[in-house]
């Protein structure tokens, strides 16, 4: 089998076998909240430290442009693209892993946007998962899609910082001679 009829890499499944799977589990995550805790009050676990809380979101994370929804929406659109574009020429499993968690999270907030109230490129996102700091404030409500770009986001950085490239090849820092 010649490297033209071999079919995508393996990188690229990775990619495509991650971002449904976060973004399956978040649209359920999300239908169960909706179903579940609609006027109800906070459901407690792990004595406090983690609170099941619906909210929804008409802005980006920590509720951050709430004006703005439709912009947000444009740019969830645009990285959606940037990242398909990009996985067809992965050859890293780590930056395959990275940009699945955050594609699945960009399109599990970009389906709450296009599909819930108050309408197209206008809805809110569902948050639900509260986590209480140990001053007892509550960090910001997320959800599994907010997770899964987190997650992949701290990934890049750190196979960034570790020189992995997209090709996955280690970039080779230049030593400064020593006089």
């Amino acid at each position: 089998m010649t490297p033209e009829t071999a079919g995508p890499p393996r990188t690229v499944w990775i990619t495509a076998v991650i971002a449904p799977l976060v973004l399956g589990l978040d649209l359920l995550t999300k239908t169960l909240a909706v179903h579940h805790l609609e006027d109800q009050p906070p459901v407690r676990l792990f004595g406090g430290f983690l609170n099941l809380v619906l909210v929804r979101n008409p802005g980006a994370a920590f509720s951050m442009a709430t004006g703005y929804t439709w912009i947000i929406s444009i740019i969830a659109f645009a990285v959606v693209v940037v990242i398909i574009r990009i996985s067809r020429r992965l050859r890293s499993v780590g930056w395959a892993i990275a940009l699945g968690l955050i594609l699945g999270g960009a399109i599990g907030n970009l389906v709450d946007r296009l599909f819930r109230a108050p309408g197209v490129l206008q809805g809110h996102v569902v948050d639900m998962i509260s986590i209480v700091r140990t001053d007892g404030s509550f960090f910001p409500v997320f959800n599994l899609a907010d997770s899964g770009v987190v997650c992949g986001g701290i990934l890049l950085v750190l196979l960034a910082l570790t020189g992995r490239e997209l090709d996955g090849t280690r970039a080779v820092r230049e030593e400064k001679a020593s006089d």
